[in-house]
């Protein structure tokens, strides 16, 4: 398995992310979460993590030579907000401060390249009624639309902001996410703003389904998604990203939704093959899309496609779980060398987790992959799938996202799945967990 052969991503792009310490009940109880040492302000002043059982690196130069880069009886410098050294720590160079990991693992920051949160409401009698015997379809999230219409932009924000604070305390620090619960100029458009406000890393999905507004004439929404409604959303957005699947788009509104968006400067995305086989792989490869994600259904035609592209494989395990859908095949995609991202799609219908240790613990038990290929997917891969070369590893440059388990190994991620292994986070240098 190897990075993501896609361009990278300067360092300088990356945008402010949300405090999610401003709220002092939430403060304190990140505060009470670590075991190590409490919450420091990031400075100019430098620090040393030493006493690390093993250090993740995704560096292959380093450490074992694996592609994690792993490396025992470590120890890692930050320096602002970034890594300035990692290596043996005999070897660690004075800094001003010094952090005792107590034998514990450090890993990168989890990457989560795939997820839904600007939303309101949720679908519990739906979950309910699935795992009582219906089969899941996209028709799903209208119910979604309606309530993120109906919400205010204080209540969009809130909700958002509450599942970045679960996620940053699950190791999450960096997200990806998503308009498409609004399906008009003006909800889509919000959403958008809404989101910018806390990622750079935002999506424009009008086209995640046909409007309900527009039941009737598919085409003309699709005119809308790549005209008006496109043109309002571009400014909030990086990526465009469309649902190429029966019941949603086909293949050719695909391909005329994400070329519009590529002649406004988004780069495109693309839910692939989740649901049936389709094109969505083939034509997300054809765009040099920056990933296809859930990728469930594949030919062997769609495995090359992806094994001679520089788009990621993103895997999505928490939608098969919820959903009591067949698993991706990674082991499939690995073997091929295709680069494989794994993200958890959290959203109100489909994958309700913002767990990525949760989905690493599924992809090792039920998609063939191992725990380095999972911990790597999880890290490094999900920094491909975002065209990012400053994130999802720890070395000297990168950005200092690093995550503290309360275990020796980053194997107990999935050895030990559900239990709440992560005890401290740093982002861009700052300890918020």
């Amino acid at each position: 398995m190897t990075p993501g052969r896609a361009p990278a991503r300067p360092a300088s792009a990356s945008a402010p992310e949300p405090d999610p310490t401003a709220d002092q009940a939430s403060k304190d109880a990140m505060s009470n979460a670590t075991t190590v040492s409490p919450a420091h302000s990031a400075s100019t002043a430098s620090t040393l993590i030493t006493n690390i059982a093993a250090l993740v690196t995704n560096d292959p130069s380093l450490g074992d030579g694996s592609p994690l880069g792993l490396i025992q009886d470590a120890a890692v410098v930050i320096d602002g907000d970034r890594i300035a050294w990692t290596g043996d720590q005999s070897k660690a160079p004075a800094t001003d401060n010094r952090v005792d990991a107590g034998g514990r693992a450090v890993i990168p920051g989890f990457v989560d390249s795939h997820s839904h949160l600007v939303f309101a409401g949720d679908r519990t009698q739906e979950f309910n009624a699935r795992m009582s015997g219906r089969p899941y379809s996209a028709g799903g999230i209208r119910t979604t639309v309606a309530a993120t219409r109906a919400a205010s932009d204080e209540e969009l924000e809130a909700n958002l902001t509450r599942y970045l604070e679960e996620a940053l305390r699950q190791g999450t620090t960096t997200f990806e996410t998503k308009s498409g619960y609004g399906l008009t100029v003006e909800d889509e458009s919000r959403a958008l703003r809404i989101a910018a406000a806390h990622t750079d890393e935002v999506t424009y999905l009008g086209a995640h389904i046909v409007s309900p507004d527009y039941a009737d004439d598919p085409a003309a929404y699709v005119a809308l998604v790549t005209g008006e409604m496109l043109d309002a959303c571009a400014p909030y957005a990086r990526w465009i990203d469309v649902f190429c699947e029966k019941g949603a788009f086909d293949g050719d509104q695909a391909r005329a939704i994400l070329t519009a968006g590529k002649a406004k400067g988004l780069h495109p995305r693309v839910h692939a093959n989740q649901l049936s086989y389709g094109p969505g792989v083939q034509l997300a490869v054809e765009l040099d899309a920056a990933s296809a994600d859930h990728c469930t259904h594949l030919t062997d035609a769609d495995v090359d496609a992806l094994a001679n592209g520089n788009t990621v494989a993103t895997l999505l395990p928490g939608a098969e779980f919820s959903t009591r859908a067949e698993w991706p095949n990674a082991r499939r995609l690995l073997d091929a060398g295709v680069t494989v991202a794994l993200s958890t799609d959290c959203n109100p219908g489909s994958s309700f987790t913002s767990s990525v240790p949760f989905c690493i613990a599924l992809a090792v038990r039920d998609m063939g992959m191992t725990p380095d290929e999972a911990v790597w997917s999880a890290t490094a891969g999900g920094a491909a799938a975002l065209r990012r070369d400053d994130i999802g590893r720890l070395t000297p440059g990168a950005r200092a996202d690093l995550v503290l388990l309360d275990a020796p190994s980053h194997v107990h991620l999935s050895y030990r799945p559900g239990v709440p292994l992560v005890t401290g986070v740093w982002r861009r240098g700052e300890r918020l967990v």
